[in-house]
């Protein structure tokens, strides 16, 4: 095991770093007077207000992230009044709408938006390697072969685990079996 925190738990860092980022983007949020916006709603809020109500397969599509994550996200910012959904063509279909109350909010949105991407492009140009390449370029491998495939590759093939052993079943009569 490396004793430098780079090469190992590779998993808790970049948690961390995200948690790191969500956060001080959050507390943007709240100096800007939307402490109940997070970062995770502005893609959502961005790609509705450029394109007109969209569907949540579409937002999914759109932001490179799962259905089940857009349909999460569009829930909590529909508790916080920020959209509607409204049905679609399909009657599965849930359509995105903003609200009255998310377009008067869309000129901070969009100051906090660029001042964020002009920040990431700053931190990128410090970098050693754009952290915005480095993560399109990991999804994409990740996409290609999971890391589910990657960690089995290196694992020894190992005996049975003792909670997966075959067992015999129960007796039907309910009475215990005994040799003879």
């Amino acid at each position: 095991m490396a004793d430098h925190p780079t090469s190992d738990y590779l998993g808790t860092r970049l948690r961390h770093l995200h948690d790191q980022l969500d956060a001080d983007i959050t507390r943007v949020y709240a100096d800007l007077g939307l402490p109940e916006f997070r970062p995770r709603y502005a893609p959502v809020v961005r790609i509705v207000d450029a394109r007109g109500p969209q569907s949540i397969r579409d937002l999914a599509t759109t932001i490179g992230i799962t259905h089940s994550a857009v349909s999460q996200t569009v829930n909590q910012m529909k508790r916080d009044g920020l959209v509607d959904l409204r049905p679609g063509d399909d009657a599965r279909q849930r359509i995105v709408h903003l609200t009255d109350r998310t377009r008067a909010l869309l000129p901070t949105i969009h100051a906090e938006w660029n001042a964020t991407t002009a920040a990431a492009r700053q931190l990128d140009a410090e970098l050693p390697y754009p952290l915005s390449t480095l993560v399109e370029l990991a999804l994409r491998a990740v996409g290609e072969k999971s890391m589910h495939q990657r960690v089995r590759e290196h694992l020894e093939p190992e005996p049975p685990h003792p909670a997966r052993r075959p067992h015999s079943p129960e007796p039907r009569d309910g009475l215990e079996r005994t040799e003879r």
